[in-house]
């Protein structure tokens, strides 16, 4: 499907929710993408880059790396870029829960992982089109071991906390793109329940040391903190 054909399709899919909505102007706002930092700009050029298919954010929290990414991913998908988006991440570290201990769906299970891109994509679509939107898999939750076999073609698939993924699910991962995709890859090191040899994120910004084309490391520090300046101080206190 051609980019205007996608991006009609995603006209014709707002257009079908008629119920009156006081906040549409909120939900409708335009995506920015503004660098508020050398390495935010590094980040948000290499999502925008075409010829750029995999992009790896790593650094400590509150330097904007999902929040970005999500909106890159948003963006493209309202420009008609691609089809669908698709969310992962490894399922660990919420009081070593398992999937099929948590009530409801698959949606459902993985809500504790998915929430923090899930804020990202409230800030511009109503609870009713995000529901729509994964009723028919425009929006996509799929766990990073469940995505094994599969080929993504017209996606964006945005990875994070993939440092708790080993290096063979990182392989996997990466090697799931299809056609016309680009996959995004957050993480934090310093909050990794992995050790450090079989820490998939890790291994993988080794591997890229040097340069190789399609891909683009993007290394965030403290100096790019948003979130709040506390964070800052909080971070060096656990430094120690």
């Amino acid at each position: 499907m051609s980019r205007a054909k996608r991006k009609a399709k995603y006209q014709r899919q707002l257009q079908q929710d008629n119920t009156i909505n006081f906040n549409q102007a909120l939900k409708r706002k335009h995506i920015k993408l503004h660098p508020k930092s050398r390495n935010q700009e590094k980040l948000i050029l290499s999502l925008l880059d075409a010829h750029t298919s995999i992009t790896v954010a790593t650094g400590p929290a509150g330097t904007g790396k999902t929040y970005l990414a999500m909106l890159a991913a948003i963006k493209a998908f309202r420009d008609g870029e691609c089809e669908r988006i698709v969310l992962t991440r490894p399922a660990v570290g919420v009081d070593d829960e398992k999937h099929g201990f948590l009530p409801g769906d698959l949606n459902s299970k993985m809500e504790p992982w998915t929430r923090p891109l899930f804020d990202v994509l409230r800030e511009f679509y109503t609870k009713k089109e995000i529901a729509r939107m994964l009723d028919e898999q425009t929006i996509e939750i799929s766990p990073l071991a469940f995505m094994r076999g599969r080929t993504f073609k017209d996606a964006w698939i945005i990875a994070d906390e993939m440092q708790n993924a080993t290096p063979s699910q990182m392989k996997m991962l990466m090697t799931r793109i299809g056609e016309n995709s680009k996959i995004v890859i957050t993480g934090d090191v310093e909050q990794t329940d992995r050790t450090v040899h079989n820490n998939g994120l890790i291994d993988l910004c080794k591997r890229l040391e040097t340069v190789r084309s399609g891909l683009a490391v993007c290394y965030m520090s403290n100096q790019d903190i948003q979130r709040h300046p506390i964070i800052d101080t909080v971070l060096e206190i656990y430094a120690t």
